[in-house]
């Protein structure tokens, strides 16, 4: 029964809960995370391919004085009855030619790397054209500088370069490799000073 004047005791209110300050929602970062083993895996076959064609680049360069009047001889075959000179000749040209070609392919491949590591999009059609114009070479090799007994390694260290080469470019094309391509970028949510993700 409630008493005429008499003042009840007010009950007490909780405050109500302060607003976070930290959000969920954190700002998307660029890191630097290590590529996957099947990427690690292809850049390594392609740096041995590379070192494959320096060697047979080397060989072939090292061969050349006793290579020359073995071509000139193999031009000699196929159109008789010109003077010396336009033999040498056409050994000079031959040989300078085969040699670029060669260098221009293993340049062209260590940029294509360095590319794909930097996941370029379509990388890996470009690398497949040089292996096919490498295998060209290996192909015509025997009739044009690997000729008799100082020309006889070119083909297969040029073989062996093309078949490394292929190697690395089958493993760059596993899922993992692919999937890494395809990302561009790696991102993680949080502050830019976040050093746990950035490996």
């Amino acid at each position: 029964m409630r008493t005429a004047g008499t003042a009840q005791p007010e009950t007490p209110r909780e405050a109500p809960a302060r607003p976070s300050l930290v959000s969920d929602n954190a700002p998307p970062v660029l890191v630097k995370m290590v590529a996957p083993f099947s990427v690690r895996l292809s850049q390594f076959f392609w740096v041995a391919s590379f070192g494959v064609g320096a060697f047979a680049l080397v060989y072939y360069f090292v061969q050349r004085e006793a290579l020359l009047p073995l071509i000139a001889d193999n031009a000699r075959r196929v159109s008789e009855g010109r003077p010396d000179a336009v033999y040498d000749t056409a050994s000079d040209i031959i040989f300078w030619t085969v040699f670029g070609v060669l260098v221009g392919i293993v340049f062209l491949q260590v940029v294509l790397l360095v590319s794909f590591m930097s996941r370029r999009p379509r990388i890996r059609w470009w690398q497949l054209a040089t292996l096919v114009l490498l295998g060209a070479v290996v192909a015509l090799a025997p009739e044009w500088v690997a000729l008799d007994e100082p020309g006889e390694p070119i083909q297969p260290l040029l073989a062996t370069q093309a078949t490394v080469g292929l190697l690395a470019l089958l493993i760059s094309a596993f899922p993992g490799a692919l999937r890494w391509s395809a990302r561009q970028h790696d991102v993680r949510r949080g502050p830019e000073g976040t050093g746990s993700a950035d490996f």
